[in-house]
């Protein structure tokens, strides 16, 4: 049996809003993976950039090098930084801190004197920002 004509135009406009909203909570739900997929933004080094702009992981990177370096020490490898900061000394590490440093070096906050060695680039080691 069919509805009266009042009543199917009701349930019209009804099922536009019903409609309406979901398309905007699609919208909504597409927007969320981007921004789950946000990762931390480091900016290519300039002078007078200081190392607080970078995230945490990568202030202690830029610190340990920029230690050494005042130090009269050589280049780091990654597996020699993770031992520096009590890690367990495993490729999955090793490899997250290889992925920084490449990161670090691109951006020109490191060098890469030699395959796999970092040391803070020239100007940054200098910088404050830390303690």
């Amino acid at each position: 049996m069919l509805a009266p004509a009042d009543e199917t135009g009701q349930d019209h406009a009804r099922a536009d809003r019903t409609a309406q909203a979901a398309e905007e909570q699609a919208g909504k739900t597409a927007q969320v993976p981007d921004a789950a997929k946000a990762k931390p933004q480091v900016p290519v080094w300039r002078e007078g950039l200081d190392r607080s702009v970078l995230s945490v992981d990568y202030q202690r990177i830029l610190e340990l090098l920029a230690d050494r370096c005042r130090l009269g020490q050589g280049p780091l490898t990654c597996q020699e930084m993770a031992a520096a900061f009590g890690m367990d000394v495993v490729p999955a590490r090793v490899e997250a801190l290889r992925s920084k440093a490449k990161r670090l070096v691109a951006r020109g906050w490191l060098a890469e004197p030699a395959p796999g060695r970092f040391t803070p680039a020239a100007g940054v080691s200098g910088q404050g920002g830390g303690s």
